[in-house]
């Protein structure tokens, strides 16, 4: 507490003394020789011609430019632009000095030797949808890593797991070269890649993944290309980080790689036990979610387990109470085989064995039950994990082409709990696998200028089958006369998907664009379940009711269409998807069939009012089919206490939905703001009806009509020049209302409400001292027959010293805060790096340290419509590694 205290002094100290400072600020216009505005122009601000940059910017699309000073004294404005001679110009700022006119003209130039045409460098090129920005014009050296490097690059943002967003938009993808290795999984590249090679970073605004789809398409993804340095190119390069601790903590990371034209490699191997999530981002590169993308059919199917005994989702991050041991390899190639035919390859191999933690009280109140529940649970998750992935790109022509995509992934995984429920010690296992085949087939067809036609098929299968046994008997009231000891149930999901999809691209001269789309999608899922009781290790009784065996085939065929309509900058978007769905259902004693009809309309609103200000938005009506976790008809036992079970018929949900997004900026402004807000309401929706026993529960799915969901959030982000530090502000509301029946009540209607409110501020200096400061308010309530309510606070402090080109330390500090909660609820966290150059770009010695205070546990609160639970976690304790890393 002392030394946060601290921390926040000496924040405030120096926001303080920036504030206090004068600042000066420099604009005008620049011009060529014959009166001509020149747009995006280059103005860069030096202490003198031969010290480094100061500040930058360049010039708008009127030839304006506006910068600003914040020290006296001389200084000399370079301005340069491709096509003319660089122009020095003095400046004298003083301190009562507020604004100071400089207009400039600069004069072509071009030398041509032997048809060689030399043009003036600039540190950032625009140039239709792609920024370039100059790698040594943006670093001081200090950078390791691929995200250091980006860190530093304008409009760019990178949260602390690695997230790299333009703007507030997430990039598509991270590129070597113009090739992609990872999809998804780019953090694999960014957080190991090491910076010093990259001499250009360029962000390329519309990306299509499918290069036929380039101004044809209307897409507003954003995407991120390297490119190397060409004393990069061709060699082997790569490092090897290692770290040892106290207690037996440990870290080992290997990189080795070599970017060719032909061909390029990366390999990567990462062992540690320091709570790092080794497979979190390359889980990403197995099912990559790309909705209303052409050519994105089947990314939505996927085998659901029944049963899943992994640490939940928390609040906080997940390497503070992950006790692991992993083991990863990984390792990519790109072949350029010939001028047409392209090879990816990707595989890894992955093993695990993770603890966690955690004491339950949950206390249940209800008008007729009221009771607590104490829960002391260990888990132990072990997981072996395959997985390869092929692809096979040949261009036939410029304007034809073959992608063809083939994965395999193999998991075994076998997770077992010491549970101590209400004071009796039980035993619950759980082994099962997961085995898919993914094959992928799309041929594209630019036929015309602004018409591309593709093909796509896919095939997919998978299956879980799972292994559940607790060594107590908890359900006499539930299976009286009942001679038993213990519990096990087997079950096995099955899916096969085969889906086709014919879709045309038609871009118009008005830029209008007509999309039309025809398809097929058959899917067949078969679940079988079995739950048996036994005494010792002899089955005693199946019994009824708590088997099942389903089998659920969806047919869907489809029409599609969409038209966009454009007038200057506002465009109308109209969209009609016609579906003819073809079920069949199969339980153990029945079979039937159905065919239900539904048009599922869609109109849009986009209109760019100008270069700073853009309104979206929607009305949709959605009707969805159920799933084969929604219809089975028999109870499956889903962890040691609840019995869950489908509606055992057919259903068709139907909703609609109004969407508003408002943008005020863009990602490159001063100011961007971002306001989005989704009503919804489902006209009919999944609940559950429930029983609820101390020692078990026992739900039912049925289908309750209306229930609404509102959504509002604001980001709002700010750059102060005057103190170099861009200030975010994140606010959001949402409120939704649910319907269920507990104990043969009746109908009750559950209100839930979440309110988070919270700031944070970066700075961006150029010197030895940087910060990230923040804080951020969660309330959430829940009102049925009772009422809960919690308010939780996070707050943060990270500061970062170069103090030269070899030392950097950063420190970072965190503050949790949970509501409800009658004990001692806050909490202090606090870790270290250092770092230390023995010799540049080869060896660096590390100094790493988590949880310096040594909190060993942290208690939160969570509410429900039947009650609250407070949760005591176990966390990793303190440790320091020393750690070394070689660069080759």
């Amino acid at each position: 507490m002392k030394y946060l205290s601290l921390f926040l002094i000496l924040i405030s100290s120096l926001i303080c003394s920036s504030i206090s400072n004068a600042q000066t600020t420099v604009k005008g216009t620049i011009n060529d020789t014959e009166g001509n505005t020149i747009a995006f122009s280059n103005v860069l601000v030096k202490k003198d011609s031969l010290s480094s940059i100061i500040s930058y910017t360049y010039s708008d699309a009127e030839g304006k430019y506006n910068i600003s000073i914040k020290k006296s004294g001389e200084y000399t404005l370079v301005f340069s632009s491709l096509g003319y001679a660089s122009q020095n110009k003095i400046v004298i700022i003083n301190e009562d000095t507020d604004e100071i006119n400089v207009d400039i003209v600069l004069k072509g130039e071009s030398t041509s030797l032997d048809e060689v045409i030399v043009l003036a460098e600039r540190p950032i090129r625009v140039q239709n949808d792609t920024i370039t920005f100059k790698s040594k014009y943006f670093t001081d050296g200090t950078e390791q890593t691929v995200e250091d490097l980006l860190r530093r690059i304008p409009g760019l943002q990178i949260n602390s797991e690695g997230t790299i967003k333009v703007g507030n938009q997430e990039i598509e993808k991270l590129m070597v070269d113009g090739d992609d290795l990872f999809e998804r999984g780019y953090k694999i590249l960014s957080k190991n890649m090491p910076a010093y090679p990259i001499e250009e970073v360029e962000v390329l605004k519309n990306y299509s993944n499918n290069r036929l789809l380039k101004g044809v398409e209307e897409s507003n993804k954003v995407a991120l290309n390297l490119k190397l340095d060409e004393k990069s190119k061709r060699i082997w390069f790569g490092n090897i980080e290692a770290g040892h601790g106290n207690d037996g903590f440990y870290e080992l990371k290997t990189n080795l790689m070599n970017f060719g034209k032909k061909n390029k490699y990366y390999f990567l191997t990462n062992f540690n036990s320091i709570g790092y999530d080794a497979t979190g981002d390359i889980n990403q590169l197995i099912r990559p979610m790309r909705y209303n993308e052409p050519a994105s059919i089947g990314d939505n199917q996927q085998v659901r387990d029944l049963i899943s005994l992994a640490p939940p989702q928390l609040n906080f991050k997940r390497r503070r109470t992950n006790f692991n041991n992993a083991e990863l390899v990984s390792l990519n190639a790109i072949f350029n085989t010939t001028e047409k035919l392209k090879i990816k390859t990707l595989g890894f191999f992955n093993a695990d064995e993770t603890d966690f933690f955690q004491t339950n009280i949950q206390n249940v109140t209800l008008n007729d039950v009221n009771f607590t529940n104490t829960e002391d649970f260990q888990l132990k998750n072990r997981k072996l994990i395959g997985f390869g992935k092929l692809d096979f790109v040949y261009d036939f022509s410029k304007t034809e082409m073959l992608e063809s995509t083939t994965k395999y992934n193999s998991g075994n995984f076998d997770d077992d709990s010491n549970l101590l429920f209400n004071g009796i010690s039980t035993r619950q296992d759980l082994s099962h696998t997961n085995t898919l085949f993914d094959q992928k087939l799309s041929y594209s067809n630019k036929f015309k200028d602004k018409k591309v036609f593709l093909l796509t098929g896919r095939f997919i299968d998978e299956m879980t089958p799972q292994t559940h046994r607790l060594n107590q008997f908890f359900y006499e009231d539930l299976f009286p006369d009942q001679s038993a000891d213990n519990v096990r149930q087997l079950s096995n999901n099955k899916m096969q998907y085969i889906g086709v999809n014919a879709h045309l691209l038609d871009r118009k001269a008005n830029d209008d664009l007509f999309e039309v789309q025809v398809g097929n999608e058959l899917r067949r899922d078969r679940l079988q379940t079995s739950l048996e009781l036994l005494e010792d290790d002899v089955v005693s009784n199946r019994p009824d009711g708590y088997q099942n065996q389903t089998s659920y085939t969806v047919n869907d065929l489809y029409l599609k269409s969409k038209y966009r309509y454009s007038i200057n900058d506002f465009a109308i978007i109209g969209e009609a998807n016609v579906h003819q769905l073809f079920n069949k259902l199969e339980l153990e004693n029945s079979s039937d069939n159905e065919s239900p009809f539904f048009v599922n309309p869609r109109l849009s609103l986009d209109w760019k009012i100008n270069d700073k200000n853009r309104i979206r938005s929607s009305y949709s009506h959605t009707t969805t089919n159920a799933k084969i976790l929604d219809v089975y008809s028999e109870f499956v036992l889903t962890g040691f206490r609840p019995f869950t079970r489908g509606t055992g018929e057919f259903n068709q949900l139907d909703a609609s939905s109004v969407t508003f997004n408002y943008e005020l900026g863009n990602w490159s402004s001063r100011f961007f703001a971002n306001t989005f807000l989704i009503y919804s309401k489902n006209h009919d929706f999944f609940s559950t009806n429930t029983f609820i026993d101390q020692n078990f529960t026992q739900s039912s799915k049925i289908l309750i009509q209306d229930r609404e969901f509102i959504s509002i959030n604001s980001k709002l982000d700010y750059y102060f020049k005057f103190i170099s530090s861009n200030l975010k502000l994140d606010l959001s509301y949402s409120q939704s209302e649910f319907k269920n029946i507990v104990n043969d009540s009746e109908l009750r209607q559950v209100e839930s409400t979440t309110i988070g409110y919270g700031l944070e501020l970066r700075s961006g200096f150029t010197g030895w001292f940087n910060y990230h400061l923040g804080t951020k308010w969660t309330s959430n309530e829940i009102q049925t027959t009772i009422q809960n309510s919690f308010t939780d606070n996070v707050s943060f402090l990270d500061l970062s010293f170069i103090l030269n080109e070899r030392f950097y330390i950063q420190v970072e500090s965190e503050r949790y805060e949970f509501g409800n909660i009658n004990l001692d609820n806050v909490y202090y966290f606090a870790d270290l790096e250092a770092q230390y150059k023995l010799k540049k770009d080869k060896w660096t010695l590390g100094l790493s340290g988590k949880n310096l205070f040594n909190t060993r546990q942290f208690r939160n609160f969570n509410i429900s419509d039947i009650g609250s639970t407070t949760t005591t976690y176990r966390l990793l304790p303190k440790y320091v590694l020393l750690k070394v890393l070689y660069r080759f």
